[in-house]
């Protein structure tokens, strides 16, 4: 989403990098371009111009003060950096829980933002934290929305309670008021009330939001937003603000193309920050709000956090360390720990995604669009059609069993043999890394083909250093060959 904007800054800061010592005039250009980006990505006049105007004010009071030699426009890039982390938010901010359970957090949104998808991705997160979530159907208006809570609850093994068909069918007051009495009754620890919307912010929308707010009396009202939807995102979440009011907002479709302003926008207009975030259709893409991470993101920096909090996820723990025993041990990496690793990695979802939170990912854009996502699950299947012998030891593989491979995974003995000629090459640099040698110059391990991220590359056991041979001391070259053994 914000490509075209993190372009624009690297452009800026590229040139203020080439002058050096830099001027005052310098400082306004760079300024000056930083400003035409955050309008290009439809972030709105009044904070962009607040932003660069911050921006300005604190570089000119940090140039001065730096010693010579220090490297100035750094210093200006971290002047950024700590702007644009504050006009996201300044830090993340989580959900408050109640004293006497269950937390009640009621969303709220334009219909089309994605509110009941978000509803079970929220769910789930709340799940996977120990907690133990209700869903309540409260949107009767929508055609359909009650059997798509119940679908997506069922999705993630979350109960909807859903007392009213919907469709029009329903008072939503009294559906909100009676699902927090059943969560009580039951022992849920959260309650996410799902709230109906409308294609544009009306009285009859206020009124309803008002009325369930009202009898249900929310920890959290969670503004949920598509952040495709540039200015007007802005002025639909000031309406709410206004209105229903609310503490925190939820963006939706932050991995599509639209230019990114509402996220620059939102939390500086309305004073509420943004709490979570949903990158993607799948129940997964979704996690906290770190201004810091975005900020990073934007200017370039990647989100290695992230990745690594992915990772880890991903990976379970005693397969890493089972690893690296045979690391540590001397013992080969085999076809079965790839396809473990392999797995592991189709777990974290998109490569491309991930591959766009590596630092210095906007200089490999035309990589990362052209990165065929299937080659994962044809390499799976080239691993999966052989037997535990051949994954343990790829000397055995002969004509025939390769030409079999490749009929049972569908694909070609050229593939087979590509796929077995990187992991031998893999195999040889990873005894080379562990016998303290570390990779050769230039070469890397193939995609896919290293340990577990987080896991240590730990240096094996020394070895005995062979004993030098005694010194000959006959000038006759017979005897020195008997001498010498």
């Amino acid at each position: 989403m914000f490509e075209k904007l993190s372009s624009r800054f690297s452009g800026a800061f590229s040139a203020l990098r080439s002058r050096g010592k830099l001027s005052d005039k310098d400082i306004e250009a760079a300024v000056s371009e930083i400003k035409t980006a955050l309008l290009e990505a439809d972030v709105a006049l009044d904070v962009a111009t607040d932003l660069t105007g911050r921006i300005l004010e604190k570089s000119r009071e940090v140039l001065p003060t730096l010693q010579s030699g220090t490297n100035q426009a750094q210093a200006i890039f971290d002047v950024v950096n700590q702007e644009l982390t504050e006009i996201l938010g300044g830090s993340a901010r989580r959900v408050r829980f109640a004293k006497n359970p269950p937390t009640i957090i009621m969303l709220a949104g334009l219909q089309g933002a994605g509110k009941t998808t978000l509803a079970a991705k929220l769910a789930k997160f709340f799940k996977d934290q120990g907690e133990t979530p209700l869903l309540v159907a409260s949107d009767l208006q929508r055609p359909n929305a009650v059997n798509q809570l119940q679908v997506v609850g069922a999705s993630v093994g979350v109960p909807v309670f859903a007392p009213e068909p919907g469709n029009g069918v329903g008072d939503p007051v009294k559906v909100a008021e009676a699902g927090v009495k059943f969560a009580q009754s039951k022992f849920h620890s959260i309650v996410i009330v799902d709230t109906a919307g409308r294609l544009g912010v009306d009285e009859d929308l206020m009124k309803e939001a008002i009325s369930i707010r009202d009898a249900i009396q929310p920890q959290e009202i969670l503004f949920v937003v598509d952040a495709m939807i540039g200015q007007d995102a802005v002025r639909t979440a000031q309406a709410f603000q206004d209105g229903v009011g609310f503490d925190g907002v939820v963006l939706t479709k932050l991995d599509g193309d639209a230019r990114g302003g509402a996220a620059l926008s939102i939390a500086s207009i309305t004073g509420r920050p943004i709490m979570f975030a949903s990158t993607g259709e799948k129940i997964s893409d979704f996690d906290i709000f770190y201004p810091e991470r975005m900020a990073s993101r934007i200017l370039g920096l990647g989100d290695v956090a992230t990745l690594a909090e992915q990772a880890k996820k991903a990976f379970d723990g005693d397969s890493a360390k089972r690893l690296e025993d045979k690391f540590v041990a001397g013992e080969d990496f085999t076809l079965d720990d790839f396809l473990e690793q392999l797995e592991a990695m189709a777990k974290m979802g998109s490569m491309g995604k991930l591959l766009g939170m590596l630092p210095g990912a906007g200089a490999m854009k035309k990589q990362i669009e052209n990165f065929d996502e299937s080659e994962i699950t044809r390499t799976k299947a080239i691993v999966q059609s052989m037997t535990p012998l051949e994954r343990r030891d790829l000397k055995v593989l002969n004509g025939s069993r390769r030409a079999r491979i490749a009929l049972g995974s569908g694909r070609k003995v050229s593939d087979v043999n590509a796929l077995v000629d990187k992991f031998t090459a893999a195999q040889k640099m990873m005894k080379q890394m562990r016998n303290g040698g570390g990779l050769p110059q230039g070469m890397a391990l193939p995609p896919g083909m290293a340990l577990p991220s987080g896991m240590p590359m730990p240096a094996a056991p020394k070895k005995a250093a062979p004993p030098k041979a005694k010194k000959s001391r006959s000038g006759n070259p017979a005897k020195r060959a008997l001498e010498n053994g």
